[in-house]
């Protein structure tokens, strides 16, 4: 740090630019924290868009009233509020915004968000070789916003994003990752001190009259610019909801996108302004808003406040249609997305008015603006300026031609068990197209040279069959570091597959793209793409084989863990002096309910001459196995029902500690024994679940290869993004 200092040799110049009061209400601490460390920084104030217009309340004044010294007033804004109006915006601040950069020649210039002032201002200071800082980048809402928000982190240099989910998304686009701040929302380092003061009520009489606390509605919605026509039937429909609801609400006029001049209209032909009920405004003070919120007994519409903002306070919200679409939210956001009666909208507002949620801070945690501070104050200004993308190595490109469009997009899928190899050829449909089978070798010299030459082969043949490989998914037992391409540690069936890169070898070989993983985990793959799982958010599937495996899917995404190993269900011990199993411990559900744990008790009993019923046939030199124990149980062997009731049991209570732990929607139970064991742990569900989970569905997948089909699922999911 204090190497920077010495090199840069005077104060940081920064040029924040604002465009309109959404913006400016996470700016405006950014601002301040600035204009209070004068030994560092040299703010410069450029305002435009909406600030300057009148029908939206002219709030640069705002800016002035914050004792901000506004360098520069750029009216930018082509009236219209059609699609054509907000390009025409974007030049005209693209033929404004020259003169103003190269007058002020800032180091850094900072933007916010996703609006097309924004845009426009990155753009112009891209093109001047300026740095930008852009605030809120990685964020997923749905609209138009997305693309123009991501436009923006393209050409910005630096980021400072709010979410550990936007921070991933940012390195998803190829930022650099020393280049990525998790600051937090700035605007919660003035919203959760101001949630708390005393003169809330006050400011309720101001905008409202003689209401109490909890007793009204903020209402704010915005057009959708790329589906204009039902964002505004859905703001017709929520007018509606609210008169005939008949509380007392604060409705804003919404921002200046496209379609916003026939929301107004709407708005003014249902007599809104001149209702006894409403209260309707351009603009409230920031300070104000946030109080307002806060006491509100629920917000409705669909602005990121209510979906961001909101949530520190605990008030209910609820979002209407598709603008918030990706957000984070907390449990105190009802979505309603197809908002296309006014009954549905009413029984929302019946089921949120009035309720109080927890706190939530997914978007902050009061301290972004000495985060970003601290961040700008790392700026090398003789670094060099050019940008540069962290792409994910990709051996070989191939761009698309007639042939390609033609092909069956495909996957390579390679599943490595205990006692065979199989390559196979997936189409995107989930369609196995042609499938290898080799025993597996015992040596990892021998195993590498097979996978490759069966690899191979099968690429060459994909032709034949007019399918073109996008990627290679490797499904096997043992622990698997994904990131890297690594089977960390083995199961005890397959020999010498530790500290194994198997990604490189294969990558090298075909010049394609490698994903590898847990067989468990990729059974969890093909059922949330091919089976049960498709449009479940959150399930369990438990592989019942020889070993016992499985993965776990919770919010759409697969759990790996911090060490990897996540989901290695098989060793959840269900009992504490069980029989031993091959992991080393005791009393583990693998040693109890797996195929390897019922051949134990076939040999047992069957060295025992228990095992054989009159009617069964095994022949001398016939290896004993689990499907013999079924048998025997089937023809009325006694011993070898209660071995099959204790494995079920043992089976059932270890999905029990799984629903307690992570409480999923939906149990897929995959593997040759699954059809057997789907009705004893339904039975061990309800006898020993807690009340709130018996009702978990529990199915038996209908996938013939899921390994197989989980491996390809990586490639056919993930190949265009190069992310897993």
């Amino acid at each position: 740090m204090e190497k920077i200092d010495k090199n840069r040799k005077r104060k940081l110049r920064v040029c924040v630019a604002t465009c309109n009061r959404a913006d400016y209400s996470k700016l405006a601490p950014i601002m301040f924290g600035i204009k209070g460390d004068p030994d560092n920084f040299e703010l410069e104030v450029v305002v435009l868009g909406s600030h300057l217009i009148d029908d939206y309340g002219n709030t640069y004044r705002m800016i002035e009233q914050d004792d901000f010294d506004i360098t520069s007033k750029l009216h930018t804004i082509v009236r219209g509020e059609d699609e054509a109006a907000m390009v025409e915006s974007v030049g005209l601040a693209l033929v404004k915004l020259p003169d103003v950069l190269h007058r002020l020649r800032p180091d850094v210039l900072i933007v916010h968000g996703d609006r097309f002032d924004a845009l426009a201002l990155a753009t112009a200071a891209a093109l001047m070789n300026i740095r930008i800082l852009h605030v809120e980048g990685g964020e997923v809402s749905g609209t138009i916003d997305d693309s123009i928000r991501h436009a923006i982190s393209k050409l910005a240099h630096y980021h400072a994003c709010c979410t550990r989910s936007a921070e991933q998304h940012l390195i998803a686009m190829c930022e650099d990752h020393s280049r990525i701040l998790l600051a937090g929302c700035p605007s919660y380092d003035k919203l959760l001190s101001a949630c708390g003061r005393d003169d809330y009520a006050d400011v309720i009489r101001n905008w409202l009259g003689d209401v109490k606390e909890q007793d009204y509605i903020v209402a704010l919605q915005h057009p959708v610019t790329t589906d204009i026509k039902n964002s505004i039937k859905i703001y017709e429909l929520m007018l509606d909801a609210l008169i005939s609801f008949n509380k007392r609400t604060l409705i804003l006029f919404p921002n200046i996108d496209a379609g916003s001049k026939e929301m107004v209209r709407v708005m003014r032909k249902k007599g809104i302004e001149c209702h006894p009920n409403f209260r309707a405004v351009k603009h409230v003070p920031f300070d104000q808003f946030i109080q307002l919120v806060a006491h509100a007994g629920c917000m409705i519409g669909n602005s990121s406040c209510g979906v961001r903002e909101a949530g520190a306070f605990g008030t209910p919200v609820i979002n209407l249609g598709t603008r918030q679409t990706g957000r984070e939210t907390g449990e105190n956001v009802l979505h309603v997305r197809d908002a296309d009666t006014q009954k549905k909208i009413h029984h929302a507002l019946e089921l949120q008015f009035g309720k109080r949620y927890p706190c939530s801070k997914i978007y902050g945690d009061g301290n972004a603006v000495s985060r970003i501070l601290k961040f700008l104050n790392t700026i090398d200004l003789d670094e060099p300026l050019q940008k540069t993308f962290c792409f994910p190595p990709v051996k070989e490109c191939i761009s698309q031609d007639i042939d390609h469009i033609l092909e069956t997009q495909s996957a390579l899928s390679v599943d490595l068990g205990g006692t065979n190899l199989r390559v196979a050829i997936v189409s995107m449909k989930g369609e196995i197209v042609k499938k290898y089978t080799q025993p597996n070798p015992k040596t990892y010299k021998a195993r590498i040279e097979l996978i490759l030459k069966m690899c191979i082969e099968a690429v060459s043949e994909a032709v034949h069959y007019n399918c073109r490989i996008l990627g290679v998914g490797v499904s096997t037992g043992g622990r698997v570091n994904p990131q890297e391409g690594v089977v960390l540690h083995s199961t005890k069936l397959i020999q010498e597959w530790t500290s194994v890169d198997i990604r490189t070898p294969i990558s090298d070989s075909l010049h394609l793209p490698v994903w590898v993983d847990n067989d468990g985990n990729c059974a969890a793959l093909a059922e949330k793409k091919f089976g049960h799982g498709i449009g479940v958010e959150n399930f369990v599937t438990i592989i019942t084989g020889t070993g016992i495996g499985g993965g776990i899917i919770q919010h759409n995404e697969l759990i790996h863990g911090s060490t990897f190993c996540a989901a290695e269900l098989g060793h959840i011990i269900v009992s504490l002096d069980g029989p031993e199993c091959m992991c080393g411990s005791r009393g583990c559900m693998e040693a109890y309910a797996s195929g390897m744990a019922l051949q134990r008790e076939a040999k047992r009993l069957h060295d025992e001459d228990l095992l054989v019923m009159e009617g069964m046939s095994l022949k001398n030199e016939e290896p004993v196995s689990a499907a013999h124990l079924i048998s025997a149980a089937r023809w009325g062997n006694s011993k070898a029902e209660a071995i099959l009731r204790t494995a079920g049991a043992a089976l059932g209570v270890g999905i029990v500690n799984i629903l307690h732990t992570v409480n999923p929607s939906l149990v897929i139970l995959c593997g040759v024994l699954a059809s057997y064991y789907e009705n004893p742990v339904k039975q061990i569900i309800s006898q020993r679940a807690l009340s709130s989970v018996q009702g978990i569905k529990v199915l038996t997948s209908d996938l013939e290869e899921p390994a197989l089909l989980g491996a390809a699922s990586m490639v056919l999911d993930y190949a265009t993004r190069r992310t897993y």
